[in-house]
């Protein structure tokens, strides 16, 4: 029967916020895919030396810049493993996702592997949770708990999470039931019961809720960097729009982990080595469900955004809607450069044309440049480069970066093209959709504000190159026109 009241505070490594988690990750794929492969013994000062950039001269210090390389990208987030061969790789994890610009799947698969007990605490904390048969998929645990929340119709809070779930040791044990921790929760509210964790120091005084809820939110965050939960108000709930992949989380919930520790053992430094090194390439490794774990847009977008209401006919459609993501971001573009023009002269709107599915030209769009002067008619040339993540990157922050690939045509015609050749990078997120644009990445290359690498050729660039931010949002209520006319074709809001 579950006991509530055995609380154990299980930990995870400490990261960052999400908008920090949301911008670092790039940087941490574009170092680690620049200089591994390596040796093992050059990795940290190649790591350090590359990303120090990244972070505000206060913070370039070894200690920060090791938490960065061992703790967050290495432990957390899998982005890199030691080989027997002697040499650091890059993960599974990292190339798929400088390959999809997926962010939200990135942070899925990580969620779908986490675990208690995990090769990710220090040897301490892991012995405690070893001690005491601690054996969980928490995320899975906490979205099935989340599928019973919404079929009762109550609503599941952080703190909730925190004290029935997180920090109970019968269910870190899986000696309870998400029914029983639901029937649980009912009864305290109906007799007006709120509980909630509670430590005390050495002296008997209470500690913060930095210390007993930290944690807990953090874990949180990452499920919903994963675009399967939203916080609101300290309350937690699903994201209706990801059902495919809260069912596969959901079905698991009472597995065991995958990664077995209770295999190994950990009584000597020789024994432990060879777990930590088992546990860091497995964690690397993409889970057996990555490629379940793409974002489609329409579960991206938040639901605040407004919809017209489904007919008969709009449900049949389902199956119809299997326009590539790419597709989404270029459609997008054509129908602002239409709209950019017309408000320029309506006559040259018939000069925009999209190019998208005609191979080898080094451009998705062709435009004019429809400003006063005597260019106004020249030709635009564009390429459009969409990404998914959660949360909105911020243009003022000038420690922010963000990579795309460019294919060796592209850069071509951008040599080519020079000043009327644009990148608009599209970022759907979960507060609409947003455009940088990037004009005469050519020049930029030469004047440094953007590198480009000839691997695919990947562009990477930050704030200071951008020329423009456009926000296609709602205006007044009512979507944009350029989004509303997207939508009429494409699956971007989920309303087919």
């Amino acid at each position: 029967m579950y006991d509530h009241s055995k609380q154990f505070r299980c930990t995870i490594i400490r990261g960052k916020s999400q908008s920090e988690m949301d911008d670092l990750l790039p940087a941490y794929a574009k170092v680690i895919s620049e200089i591994c492969p390596c040796q093992t013994t050059d990795f940290p000062e190649k790591f350090n030396d590359e990303f120090q950039r990244f972070l505000p001269e206060s913070k370039r210090v070894k200690k920060t810049l090791d938490n960065h390389r061992t703790e967050i990208s290495g432990k957390l987030f899998g982005m890199y493993y030691k080989a027997n061969d002697g040499n650091v790789y890059a993960s599974q994890r990292t190339l798929k996702y400088l390959e999809d610009n997926d962010q939200p799947a990135f942070f899925k698969d990580i969620c779908y592997k986490m675990q208690f007990p995990n090769g990710m605490d220090k040897l301490d904390t892991l012995m405690q949770k070893v001690d005491r048969n601690i054996c969980i998929r928490q995320n899975s645990y906490i979205i099935k708990l989340l599928t019973l929340a919404e079929k009762n119709k109550i609503s599941i809070s952080i703190k909730d999470i925190g004290y029935y779930v997180l920090n109970s040791l019968d269910v870190l044990q899986l000696n309870a039931t998400p029914e029983e921790v639901i029937d649980q929760i009912i009864k305290d509210r109906k007799n007006n019961i709120i509980r909630e964790i509670v430590a005390y120091d050495e002296n008997g005084n209470r500690k913060a809720s930095s210390y007993t809820m930290q944690h807990i939110k953090e874990q949180l965050n990452y499920l919903e960097l994963a675009n399967l939960i939203r916080q609101y108000d300290g309350y937690v709930m699903l994201n209706k729009k990801e059902s495919a992949t809260i069912e596969i989380f959901a079905k698991h919930y009472n597995d065991n982990p995958i990664f077995n520790v209770y295999l190994y053992d950990l009584s000597t430094v020789d024994k432990r080595k060879e777990f930590q090194a088992e546990w860091d390439y497995y964690f690397s490794t993409l889970s057996n469900e990555a490629e379940n774990f793409s974002t489609d847009i329409s579960s991206l977008i938040s639901e605040e955004v407004p919809a017209k209401e489904k007919t008969k006919e709009d449900s049949n459609e389902g199956g119809k809607n299997l326009v590539q993501f790419g597709d989404a971001g270029e459609s997008i573009v054509y129908e602002y450069e239409k709209h950019r023009v017309a408000k320029y002269n309506k006559r040259l709107t018939n000069k925009v044309i999209a190019f998208g599915k005609t191979k080898g030209v080094g451009f998705d769009i062709q435009s004019i440049v429809a400003k006063k002067g005597p260019t106004a008619e020249f030709c635009k040339y564009i390429e459009v480069k969409s990404t998914k993540r959660f949360t909105s990157p911020d243009p003022q922050n000038s420690l922010w970066i963000d990579t795309l690939n460019i294919t060796r045509n592209e850069w071509v015609a951008a040599q080519q093209h020079k000043e009327y050749y644009s990148i608009y990078r599209v970022y759907f997120t979960k507060d609409g959709i947003k455009m940088f644009i990037l004009d005469n990445i050519y020049k930029k290359e030469q004047e440094n504000k953007i590198t480009v690498i000839p691997v695919n050729y990947r562009c990477e660039f930050s704030n200071d190159s951008i020329d423009d931010v456009v926000t296609l949002d709602d205006e007044d209520g009512e979507l944009s026109p350029i989004i509303e006319k997207v939508a009429e074709s494409i699956d971007i809001y989920g309303r087919k």
